[in-house]
């Protein structure tokens, strides 16, 4: 699945995750030192929604700030019964 948003573009983006030992200075320490570097991604929050476009009902994948932002209009839920 692509973590791409389709209304924002949002998408992963690369990172460090900085490993340190050691103790403050201001601590009585010696200073903390980096002992290690990993890369890792930080991965945007992405949901399937059911979409109003052009009048029809999709799904998207959507990230969560624009669906906070109101940048798309959800579509409304379905209460038809089965006929008897």
């Amino acid at each position: 699945m692509s973590r791409i948003c389709q209304v924002t573009g949002k998408r992963p983006v690369k990172g460090n995750i900085i490993w340190r030992s050691g103790k403050a200075k201001k601590k009585g320490g010696i200073g903390t030192h980096i002992t290690g570097i990993t890369k890792r991604r930080f991965l945007p929050n992405i949901q399937r929604v059911k979409v109003i476009v052009d009048g029809e009902v999709k799904y998207m994948r959507v990230s969560v700030k624009a669906i906070k932002k109101g940048m798309i209009t959800k579509a409304p839920k379905r209460n038809w019964k089965k006929p008897a």
